[in-house]
């Protein structure tokens, strides 16, 4: 592909980190949005799209990769399970975001690429970017990607609360505003629809494989010896059911190795929302009006209505 462009602005996005004085901690802005080739992301990433593009990705890397808040940090902890043969020590004493590094991080306390290029192999590396945006190398390299989708009721809830939790993502202003962005693409990461339907129209050609949030939730043990076959890595079933108890939601709910209660408050807010907040499949009916959920499903049909790829909206 080639280089996205970075938008044009009076000096460079301000960074989401600024201390007042030494002595102080951290103050955080939130992040601004630009366009970059028609998809809205931060302007972090937008600032270091060329360094992204350039990333070196080796042949025995695992990519996860999802839209925001589609079950990320799960399949993470399921691959890594998969790839080490079970439930290890460094899985207990190891967060999740140190074993597999964000790639589009771009902070004064971290840098995905740098983490991810201080690594031994193999490694596992996460990502939200839309697939068009995706470093040549990982194609080149024939890594293994692997793709989570969830239903987009569920997202754009878990997102809003994510947004008020996360003190450097963008302002998610009220409900309604909300609401109206994540239908218009008008969100880091830009467009749910485009970002599913590229994965999904692309997965053939890059041997990805494309897993669904809700199967995972209906049967785990089926989608943990789908991800072990796809990784080569064949286990017993002991070993895979001793993989789907360590992965159900309360029990990460209750790790500090996968609920992000590492990450200083400054940065994310648990007493605002927790990092993993509910896990359930259609708890949209708690948030939407009737009104919203008519609107929802027009949109959804026009962005939707020539695909194959199907949701479930509740279980």
């Amino acid at each position: 592909m080639s280089q996205p462009a970075a938008p044009r602005v009076d000096g460079p996005p301000p960074s989401p980190l600024a201390k007042e004085n030494s002595g102080d901690p951290p103050k955080v802005q939130r992040e601004k949005l630009f366009d970059c080739e028609g998809v809205q992301m931060l302007g972090s990433v937008v600032q270091n799209m060329r360094e992204l593009q350039e990333f070196e990705a080796r042949p025995d890397d695992v990519l996860i990769a999802s839209y925001p808040k589609a079950g990320t940090t799960w399949m993470i902890e399921i691959a890594d399970c998969v790839r080490r043969g079970g439930v290890t020590e460094e899985l207990l004493s190891l967060p999740s975001h140190k074993r597999a590094p964000f790639l589009e991080t771009f902070d004064e306390f971290s840098s995905g690429i740098r983490d991810l290029n201080s690594m031994a192999s193999p490694r596992l590396v996460k990502t939200h970017l839309p697939i068009q945006f995706i470093p040549q190398s990982f194609w080149d390299n024939r890594c293994k990607v692997i793709y989570v989708a969830r239903n987009a009721k569920d997202v754009l809830v878990s997102y809003y609360f994510f947004h008020q939790m996360s003190l450097d993502m963008p302002e998610p202003g009220r409900w309604e505003e909300f609401f109206d962005s994540f239908l218009s693409g008008r969100l880091a990461w830009g467009s749910w629809f485009d970002h599913v339907l590229g994965w999904w129209d692309n997965r053939e050609k890059h041997q990805v494989l494309y897993v669904f949030y809700e199967d995972i939730k209906q049967d785990p043990l089926r989608e943990v010896e789908r991800v072990a076959r796809y990784l080569d890595k064949p286990m017993d079933s002991s070993v895979m059911a001793d993989i789907v108890a360590h992965t159900s939601f309360n029990k990460m709910k209750d790790n500090p190795m996968t609920n992000y209660k590492d990450v200083p408050s400054f940065l994310f807010n648990h007493e605002i929302s927790q990092f993993m907040r509910t896990g359930r499949t259609g708890d949209w009916k708690n948030h939407f009006t009737v009104a919203e959920n008519e609107r929802f499903d027009e949109e959804y049909q026009r962005h939707m209505a020539k695909t194959s790829l199907r949701f479930r909206t509740q279980l």
